[in-house]
């Protein structure tokens, strides 16, 4: 792989479609290598635009100008961050060979939505999942639940993130408000929500898994040490590495990322989300990029999540081994305020072995992620314990 310099006619650029606190950390992880970031979001001053070296707004959704962008920016990769983003320009621009689509647009076709991934996994790969529906209205909705997927269920909208949409239904009365905040809330209205069975699991893991390039050439699937997570309403609070587990669940873990991350294919880094119960295995999700939870690596790993990334994109040699065990807890807004300012760093950074990291985004809401703590120890319950300590001294309070 040859890099250019940056601002210059050989410039190396990556354009990043979505630009929260994970495309923020991959800017800065793709620039240490001499790479030009561009950074595009739907609002202004988002986390990324503040370390990009340049910045776009724009409606990521319309496919005319996300086409028009990148006709303008001319940019060797494009690397997708959230889920509502235009897909079939992406493939049209994949097609004529203008750049690379990262890892390639059919991936971020499949799992953008639901739809796609889950029918790939459960009905071609066979891999297990929980029982699944379709709905495209309330009374197919309802039917898919009588007919077998039971209660209690969840109802998703087929594309979303960070829980948004998610309702756990436990009784039918509860089934028309689930259907209507699916319906309101996902990224964008595909028409259908799908119904899941709950699976009774001991824990739940995300497994990221990188696909890169070795010394010869060849693509080789790497592992990271499992991530455990707490979620509250669909969103996570608290991650850890590694998470304890069997060694017969972890080999069957890696044998499912292998072949879900193979059938995708292309090269870059993938968030796959697993339950685990014993010795078995279910297939949950797979975001085509770095994840959430991995922000725990930031503390754990020499190459974090987001180094990582950038290195299989640029073809460049990865490690994955755990340096010491970490775990990360979230900093909520816990109010809706522009402007905002943080209190209590001082007493978090006094913390053992933490550290801090601010997102800077614009806007607060009570549940939205405004940063992550971070803490290592010798235990995982003692990290945990050091990053909630210090995420809970953090104060957002509104600007006077």
């Amino acid at each position: 792989m040859i890099i250019g310099t940056a601002l210059s006619n050989s410039a190396t650029k990556a354009l990043l479609l979505g630009s929260g606190e994970l495309g923020k950390e991959l800017t800065i992880a793709l620039q240490r290598y001499g790479v030009e970031v561009i950074a595009v979001d739907r609002y202004a001053n988002a986390p990324a635009h503040q370390v990009a070296h340049r910045s776009h707004v724009i409606d990521m959704t319309d496919g005319d100008a996300v086409k028009k962008l990148i006709d303008l920016e001319q940019p060797d990769f494009i690397i997708p961050e959230i889920e509502a983003i235009a897909t079939a320009a992406l493939a049209e621009i994949e097609a004529e060979g203008v750049c690379t689509v990262v890892p390639n647009a059919r991936a971020i076709q499949l799992t953008m939505n639901r739809e796609g991934i889950r029918t790939l996994v459960a009905e071609q790969l066979k891999i297990p999942t929980s029982r699944y529906a379709f709905a495209q209205s309330f009374d197919e909705l309802k039917a898919a639940v009588d007919r077998g997927i039971d209660y209690p269920c969840f109802i998703k909208p087929t594309m979303s993130s960070s829980g948004k949409g998610q309702s756990m239904v436990k009784t039918p009365d509860q089934l028309q408000a689930a259907w209507d905040y699916a319906k309101a809330s996902g990224r964008v209205d595909t028409g259908k929500v799908i119904v899941e069975a709950i699976v009774h699991f001991d824990f739940e893991i995300t497994l990221l898994t990188v696909r890169a390039k070795n010394a010869v050439g060849d693509i080789e699937t790497y592992f990271c040490e499992p991530i455990g997570h707490v979620q509250e309403h669909g969103d996570y609070r608290e991650s850890w590495q590694p998470q304890a587990m069997t060694a017969a669940a972890l080999a069957l873990s890696q044998d499912i990322a292998a072949k879900v991350t193979t059938e995708i294919g292309g090269l870059g880094l993938f968030g796959v989300e697993l339950f685990i119960q014993g010795d078995e295995v279910w297939f949950s999700e797979v975001s085509p990029r770095p994840h959430d939870t991995g922000m725990v690596t930031m503390i754990t790993q020499a190459q974090t999540e987001f180094d990582l990334h950038a290195r299989a994109i640029l073809g460049l040699p990865v490690n994955t081994a755990l340096q010491k065990i970490g775990a990360s807890a979230v900093i909520l807004g816990g109010i809706n305020a522009v402007g905002v300012v943080y209190e209590g760093l001082a007493e978090a950074l006094s913390v053992p072995d933490s550290e801090v990291r601010l997102f800077g985004k614009p806007e607060a809401f009570i549940n939205r992620r405004m940063g992550v703590a971070l803490a290592s120890s010798t235990t995982v319950d003692e990290a945990r314990a050091k990053a909630v300590q210090a995420a809970n001294c953090i104060v957002v309070k509104a600007s006077e």
